[in-house]
């Protein structure tokens, strides 16, 4: 589960009687409320293995998604993080891509082999099919009748990429579930699929060095790795259940964003909950921290970047109260006004 599942989820809400078109779908991983509604998958789905690890797939999603002609219908949202604006659709459809980001894959290989730790000779191979991806992903969004990015580091990438103009429409956090506790505890928090372009071994690097106690919840195939270069200070949790989320944010000293992402619900959820972040100072945390208001920065992507600012985090005082209100801006509620005006809007432009 991540953000985009929480996107399709209010989508979902919006549309209830709209079904879902997508890649693949493992029944047994996603929340059973799912299993109520009406999904439908392309061929991959039948590929041997693809559940459990898709990457080595990865170039056969445009030719699913760029294979499927959606018809009957008035509209499509496309939940796009990777291949899935790459639908057809006939005249009478307007395409309305919420886009999470363009495809990381395609648009920054270098970083994401990098980091996903992909073997040379796949790497070459790869390296081959980039240039035609990008082509290809190009092609497919000048067929999108109209873009909404999730953050301002989403809309400068859809311009320069597909060089398309979009609205920023953040995406939805449930605030409700989070409220402040008239005090905390002292571990620093990381809530996170422990994946490597997350770079939490930023953070587990600078509070092993600081001896400051790191708890991270989550799983993901980057664990044994971090646990590896772990000191004492550092707990890993695991997955923790939902229902726990609340307290473990409301009790954490700050939150921690050592990644470069393109929104970022969690930190959201820890402000909903009262308490400051420490982010690193691009992409998605720019449209939700408020430096010294709401936490603070970090500015190289580097673990002494990150121990400099957790060291002047221990200099400043915030205001819980300033912090939820903040965090308010950014509730499922509004995404649902936002989204409902944006689709209005379009329909009445085309």
């Amino acid at each position: 589960m991540g953000g985009a599942e929480a996107v399709l989820e209010v989508l979902v809400e919006l549309f209830p009687a709209a079904p879902v078109y997508t890649s693949i779908y493992s029944p047994e991983a996603m929340p059973p409320a799912y299993r109520s509604w009406e999904i439908h998958t392309t061929w991959l789905d039948r590929l041997p293995a693809i559940h459990r690890r898709h990457q080595p797939y990865l170039p056969l999603y445009p030719l699913a998604f760029g294979g499927l002609t959606l018809r009957g219908y008035d509209l499509v949202i496309s939940n796009k993080s990777a291949f899935c604006l790459g639908v057809h659709t006939t005249p009478e459809t307007r395409h309305l891509c919420y886009c999470l980001t363009p495809t990381r894959f395609v648009w920054d290989y270098d970083s994401y082999v990098e980091l996903e730790q992909v073997g040379h000779a796949a790497r070459r191979v790869a390296r081959l099919l980039v240039g035609r991806l990008q082509r290809w992903e190009r092609s497919a969004a000048q067929r999108v009748s109209a873009f909404a990015a999730i953050s301002t580091e989403i809309q400068r990438r859809v311009q320069r990429f597909y060089t398309r103009a979009s609205a920023v429409i953040h995406p939805p956090v449930n605030t409700g579930r989070f409220a402040p506790t008239r005090s905390h505890d002292d571990y620093f928090l990381i809530v996170s699929r422990l994946i490597p372009y997350k770079r939490i071994d930023l953070a587990v690097q600078a509070f092993t060095e600081l001896g400051l106690p790191l708890w991270v919840a989550g799983s993901g195939r980057d664990r044994a790795r971090l646990e590896s270069m772990a000191g004492p200070s550092v707990r890993f949790l695991g997955r923790v259940p939902d229902q726990v989320l609340p307290d473990l944010y409301a009790r954490c000293r700050g939150y921690i964003l050592p990644g470069l992402e393109d929104f970022s619900i969690a930190p959201v959820e820890a402000m909903a909950s009262g308490r400051p972040v420490i982010a690193y100072a691009r992409g998605g945390a720019l449209d939700t921290v408020v430096d010294s208001v709401t936490g603070t920065f970090f500015s190289e992507p580097t673990a002494a970047s990150l121990t400099d600012a957790v060291r002047r985090f221990g200099t400043l005082t915030f205001d819980t109260a300033a912090i939820r209100a903040h965090a308010q801006q950014f509730d499922t509620s509004v995404f649902k006004e936002k989204i409902g005006a944006w689709v209005t809007q379009v329909e009445g432009e085309l």
